[in-house]
């Protein structure tokens, strides 16, 4: 079945197009990413902003003429916390199902973390260590699920991410000292009251997803344009991210827009999200963390085709 997923998410918009086989592989025809921050202010205000979603409704607008182009059979798409935490969140979700005829659902914490470990592990090698950590570091939540080939052990969605911190801890441009070791307290405490400490210690193996993860996978390779196939399973130590944490911080926003392997509109919130990595990864006492393509629009694209059985 050929499946077109839209992820709304707190800092960018993506699309993928791919055919869906039997067995769940997944041939991919067409893969889009846009920041559009529909998150800003959210935490702060409790609701959407109009220019947040009109940015949104511009980049669905495309999308929707790719959907066409390609003749998807079905067309979802999910809204995960800028959406869910948002008062006029509802009434965005059904401007987006009426205006683009997407089958738009806004999930919840447990069900994005599902989805995203479906999609980063289909393809994992039994013989690969476990249980794994999937870390999917979103704007407005980050979830941390664990499991092996017999499915979840165990999954958390906290409030925390790479949108929602930068907005609560980071005044200075760029960020002073004390604003940053005051948002790694804050990341740190999260994982620690949300993860129990049995399940970090039993963890043999990091996952990592989304935006953040792979801008540091590029930003390693100093990779002036982005190549997806060298970004894919590319591990990255928890020293390396540790060292461009530091670099990025120590930058004023508009040099990090010129770092190769950063997207540019991702260079107001890489400092968070690097932050979240570097501390997760401390928190399971893990020394690296592969790098995934893989996320919840592959667990979405698989979940289309079974929702439509």
């Amino acid at each position: 079945m050929r499946v077109a997923v839209v992820d709304l998410g707190t800092n960018s918009t993506r699309l993928l197009v791919a055919d869906v086989g039997a067995g769940g592989t997944i041939a991919e025809l067409d893969r889009r990413t846009d920041v559009t921050a529909l998150g800003q202010g959210v935490d702060a205000t409790g609701a959407l902003a109009p220019e947040a979603m009109a940015r949104v409704v511009a980049v669905l607008r495309d999308y929707r003429r790719a959907i066409d182009a390609h003749g998807a059979q079905r067309t979802v798409a999910v809204l995960t916390s800028a959406v869910r935490d948002a008062s006029n969140g509802a009434d965005f979700a059904r401007r987006v199902r009426d205006e683009f005829d997407l089958d738009a659902r806004t999930i919840g914490g447990d069900e994005e973390a599902r989805l995203t470990f479906l999609g980063a592990t289909g393809e994992r090698p039994a013989d690969a260590p476990a249980p794994v950590v999937v870390i999917d570091i979103g704007g407005g939540s980050t979830e941390y699920v664990v499991g092996d080939r017999a499915g979840l052990r165990f999954h958390v969605s906290t409030q925390s991410g790479a949108v929602r911190q930068t907005e609560r801890h980071l005044r200075s441009d760029p960020p002073a000292p004390a604003e940053l070791a005051s948002l790694r307290r804050e990341v740190r405490a999260i994982i620690d009251d949300a993860v129990p400490a049995e399940v970090r210690r039993s963890t043999r193996a990091a996952i990592a997803v989304a935006g953040t993860a792979t801008s540091l996978a590029a930003i390693d390779q100093n990779l002036e344009s982005y190549d997806p196939a060298r970004v894919h399973g590319y591990l990255l130590p928890l020293e390396r991210a540790e060292k461009h944490l530091d670099a990025l911080a120590r930058m004023p926003e508009a040099d990090r827009r010129r770092v190769p392997g950063l997207l540019p509109a991702r260079a107001p919130t890489i400092v968070a999200g690097a932050a979240h990595l570097v501390e997760a990864l401390d928190a399971f006492s893990l020394d690296s963390a592969e790098i995934s393509e893989h996320d919840i629009l592959r667990g979405a694209a698989l979940e289309a085709v079974h929702r439509a059985r």
